[in-house]
């Protein structure tokens, strides 16, 4: 009997700390304010695609909402089936992938040498890159580099000149400085050179602040439109967003050079409004089903890489 006594008064207990009436309101507020923000952020998008899945009476009459009004798929047959989409799709995928792999093998071997306190001329690097993301040369200066190199009118143009991104650099810099030194030591103890030393363990130690590079330069190619609206004339070569621009500003244009005649059986239940939407959302999909694979490492990416261990 005594030993139960005993063993009720050891146990710990659990003190639960009582909230106060104005944290309790504080947190109903936090609560309102990003529930309100992701329905702003959200409802537009849901807006789009019950447009898309619409049909020309409800589109037209603006009765449509967050639900489909007589539903219909004709306007994303006329999507998927549209030349000029699929060209510019295949160009962004082409101009996304190629340009965040380069940017992350340049990043890294940019960032790497820069995060060693031996490296001479350290400073001076570090403010030179420092200088080059706060100015710039500008447009017509840009322009008449790239006329000059001859990558006018060329996928390279989208890609090579934003292989290195300073903000990214110093994010996955600040990364492996925060590694154990010892590491590498002990790895040149073994005989392994700079290079099976980056290659062997820096890289797969840093794969949370790689990946979370890998979604900055991924999003960024995928939505950049301005690079190509400056150095891209050919519509073979022009990636999506800025297809999707051209749609939005002159939809007349654009959908007569892709084929779209109201007129004509197969189209005439779908209106532009109702294109517009189905381009916009099918163009988006791509990012969104890439994006959770890569959100898990996001944070953690980004908390460790932006503050200086």
């Amino acid at each position: 009997m005594a030993l139960n006594v005993l063993n009720k008064n050891t146990q710990p207990r659990s003190h639960k700390i009582k909230s106060t009436p104005g944290e309790k309101i504080f947190e109903a507020l936090n609560y309102l304010f990003f529930i309100l923000f992701g329905l702003a952020t959200t409802l537009p998008f849901v807006n789009l695609v019950a447009k898309s899945f619409s049909g020309e009476a409800a589109v037209v009459s603006g009765k449509v909402g967050l639900i489909p009004v007589d539903f219909q798929i004709d306007t994303y047959k006329f999507v998927l089936g549209n030349d000029m989409f699929m060209n510019s799709l295949k160009v962004s995928i082409i101009v996304t992938l190629l340009g965040t792999f380069t940017g992350i093998v340049m990043t890294i071997i940019t960032a790497y040498p820069l995060s060693k306190p031996r490296l001479r001329g350290r400073k001076f690097l570090m403010l030179f890159f420092v200088f080059t993301m706060l100015f710039n040369g500008g447009i017509i200066p840009n322009y008449l580099v790239m006329q000059k190199i001859g990558l006018v009118n060329k996928l390279a143009v989208l890609i090579l000149p934003n292989m290195i991104n300073v903000y990214n650099m110093l994010i996955m810099k600040n990364y492996f400085e925060a590694l154990p030194e010892s590491i590498e030591e002990s790895a040149k103890i073994d005989g392994a050179s700079n290079w099976k030393i980056l290659l062997r363990i820096i890289i797969p130690l840093s794969m949370p602040v790689i990946a979370t590079i890998t979604l900055f330069f991924a999003v960024a190619h995928w939505n950049s439109y301005f690079q190509a609206m400056i150095y891209i004339t050919d519509p073979k070569l022009k990636p999506m967003q800025l297809y999707l621009k051209e749609l939005l500003a002159s939809t007349s244009d654009v959908l007569k050079q892709a084929g779209y005649n109201p007129d004509i059986e197969g189209t005439a239940n779908i209106v532009p409004a109702a294109i517009q939407a189905a381009s916009i959302v099918t163009a988006t999909l791509p990012i969104i089903c890439v994006y959770p694979f890569l959100q898990k490492y996001f944070v953690k990416g980004v908390l460790i890489g932006s503050v200086k261990g």
